[in-house]
């Protein structure tokens, strides 16, 4: 007489959709921890080269640019990243706005923004927080004058570094259509003109090919970024433009879109490091 066979898979099978759960879990355990505790910290230094054909082979200028702080008090990361901006040795630092988020958080942006050291000059723009803050303007612009910051408001300003000519043109937020087109009036070709801007979406269409580099904020780069995936939210006048390198207008220039330093909304960041971005400004012209 054949004994009867107990039957095993159903065990089997238990134990292996627990196992799945269990690692499903853990891995989901460790991606928030990472999104939460190291990653909005984990600082990445991102270097962009631009050539210049206008300016003369062997010239360059270092530039870095840091963007969207959002700096609520002054924290040993602030130092931080003042420390490695400044270890890059750049010629000039840009700043494209979003420093704070509320007006009582100035003395942690102004502590940490007293530490950059650029000895061609340091470079702002405004963002949107600074509107929504009520600390815009004049005020503003006083507040980095004594600490050595020039507030371009609509503004152009000249400098020469790396036996390059530049000029800076901050284009304010919000802009108007006609705001970029007074800016552009002011260009002078034969230099090499940078455009800040907070926001990389605006009319790209009036770029008229007189600016060599645009250099922008704003998106965080999505700040939560899922692989294959478009990102999960990007603030308003984005305009599909998340991070890294673009190619606008009809004389396609070239528009940067920084990450950012800090966190908005929430203090998390997954696949989507904090970002220092180094441009090396390349002359390529003969003789």
């Amino acid at each position: 007489m054949k004994r009867k066979r107990t039957p095993q898979s159903s065990s089997k099978g238990l134990s292996r959709r627990r196992f799945f759960q269990w690692a499903a879990l853990g891995l989901g355990g460790v991606a928030l921890g990472n999104a939460f505790l190291r990653e909005p910290t984990a600082l990445q230094v991102e270097r962009v080269e631009i050539p210049l054909p206008k300016a003369p082979a062997g010239r360059q200028v270092r530039i870095v640019q840091l963007s969207d702080t959002h700096i609520q008090e002054f924290r040993p990361y602030s130092r931080r990243v003042a420390e490695a901006a400044n270890a890059l040795q750049p010629d000039i630092i840009l700043l494209t706005g979003d420093y704070i988020e509320e007006s009582r958080n100035l003395p942690g942006a102004l502590a940490f923004l007293r530490l950059l050291q650029a000895p061609a000059g340091i470079f702002a723009v405004q963002g949107n927080w600074e509107y929504w803050a009520r600390i815009e303007g004049e005020p503003l612009r006083r507040h980095f004058e004594k600490i050595g910051i020039t507030l371009l408001i609509n503004q152009r300003q000249d400098v020469e570094a790396g036996g390059m000519d530049l000029s800076f043109f901050g284009l304010d937020y919000p802009s108007r259509e006609s705001d970029l087109m007074t800016l552009q009036k002011q260009v002078d070709s034969r230099r090499v003109n940078l455009l800040l801007s907070h926001v990389p979406a605006f009319n790209h269409e009036g770029l008229d090919g007189s600016i060599d580099l645009i250099c922008c904020g704003h998106t965080h780069g999505g700040q939560v970024r899922l692989p294959f995936l478009s990102p999960l939210y990007l603030p308003r006048y984005t305009g599909g433009f998340v991070s890294g390198l673009y190619r606008v207008g009809p004389a396609s220039t070239p528009l940067y879109v920084n990450r950012g330093i800090g966190t908005s909304l929430l203090p998390v960041r997954f696949l989507c490091r904090p970002e220092i971005t180094l441009f090396d400004l390349v002359g390529k012209a003969r003789g």
